[in-house]
């Protein structure tokens, strides 16, 4: 598969590049930084001589006095590094370090927070529609998801599957963050019923057998590791009573349609939904990220069930907008929209759905999601 270029600005200056396993990070930096000195932490014996000596990185960056620019691929398998890189900015403002990781976890346990404003904390997403543009399929998105390491596999099927054990094996079990894998397994299974629905710990913990303060540390892991994210209740002069819990997702839909168990009771359509309503979010996620950071990400239900998947919140925006996994439009698809705009007439109000046509129905825009997804750069 050849290189896809990435909706990523290059920063002027030093930053972390976080993201799970398999987001193209070290692809998007080897091609950024062609003559940076980089450092990769995934080999044995790097790896091993700087946990030994972290002083030795000093000596490296010294024996290569004409390159400003340091790459420290995975920086999270050697935290103690990030002492020497301060030392090192302090010597020589010039000096750029990119550190990229896919463990915030255990940074943050080591004290990362010591480069704060000398580091901007930056993440890679997986692959969005506008990046791949015609090579961009709804249909295979959904179901295998947008992982470039997956997206760019002969046998996505398989990547996939075998990504999931990588990130159960390396990230979970090697680096102890948790004593029982099969207790963690049986989580993540029972965790999957939960993507693109308010998150309730306690249903979780019943559903797996496992304590619900367990729970609570299996999710924060997964947090950490920037495996799932939460989506919170958009609550701005309130006019009716809200909901309390946010709404929960996984990073990609691949990895939750491989997650989520499938049966004879499981209806098709409601995994498409939710892999529907996952893959928007992780679209408006990548985008707030990458062009608006100004831009708060909600979601809105009211006690009495009328409901709109995401809002867009920020300067000069206020967009509602509701996900069907449908191709034709019914006027109950349009309730939650309707009802958000009674509240909040200044929202433009955006419903994506399955079909083909551009409809303006009661002042909603209806759009198809492909369309949608394409446009979003």
């Amino acid at each position: 598969m050849e290189t896809i270029t990435r909706f990523f600005r290059v920063e002027p200056q030093s930053f972390f590049l976080l993201g799970p396993r398999g987001t193209g990070k070290s692809t998007f930096v080897r091609a950024n930084f062609p003559d940076a000195l980089y450092i990769d932490l995934l080999q044995p014996d790097v790896f091993r001589s700087l946990l030994a000596h972290p002083e030795r990185l000093r000596e490296m960056v010294h024996g290569n006095p004409g390159t400003p620019i340091i790459v420290l691929d995975e920086i999270q398998k050697v935290p103690q590094l990030l002492d020497v890189v301060h030392s090192l900015m302090e010597e020589d403002r010039r000096r750029r370090f990119v550190l990229t990781g896919s463990s915030p976890r255990k940074l943050k346990r080591d004290g990362a927070d010591m480069l704060a404003g000398r580091a901007l904390l930056k993440r890679m997403h997986p692959f969005v529609a506008g990046e791949l543009g015609k090579a961009f399929s709804l249909p295979g998105a959904l179901r295998h998801g947008m992982i470039p390491v997956v997206v760019g596999s002969p046998d996505p099927e398989a990547t996939l599957h075998s990504y999931v054990d990588l990130y159960l094996r390396e990230e979970i079990q090697a680096e102890g963050l948790t004593r029982n894998i099969g207790n963690f397994t049986r989580f993540l299974e029972a965790a999957s019923f939960s993507h693109g629905s308010q998150l309730t710990v306690s249903n979780i913990s019943r559903e797996c057998g496992v304590e619900r303060k367990t729970v609570e540390g299996y999710l924060s892991i997964l947090e950490d590791l920037l495996l799932t994210f939460r989506v919170p209740v958009f609550t701005r002069k309130a006019k009716r009573a809200t909901v309390s819990h946010p709404k929960f997702y996984f990073f990609d839909t691949g990895l939750y349609n491989a997650l989520r168990p499938k049966g004879p009771l499981d209806r098709p359509e409601e995994i498409g939904g939710a892999s529907l309503e996952g893959l928007v979010a992780q679209h408006l996620l990548a985008w707030i990220d990458h062009q608006r950071p100004d831009v708060a990400l909600n979601y809105w239900r009211t006690r009495s069930g009328n409901e709109v998947d995401f809002v867009l919140y920020g300067k000069n925006l206020f967009r509602a907008i509701e996900v069907k996994n449908a191709a034709t439009v019914h006027s109950a698809d349009l309730r939650g929209l309707k009802t958000f705009g009674e509240d909040y007439p200044q929202a433009e109000r955006l419903l994506l759905y399955r079909g083909k046509e551009r409809l303006l129905v009661d002042g909603i825009r209806v759009v198809p999601c492909g369309e949608f997804l394409l446009d979003l750069k």
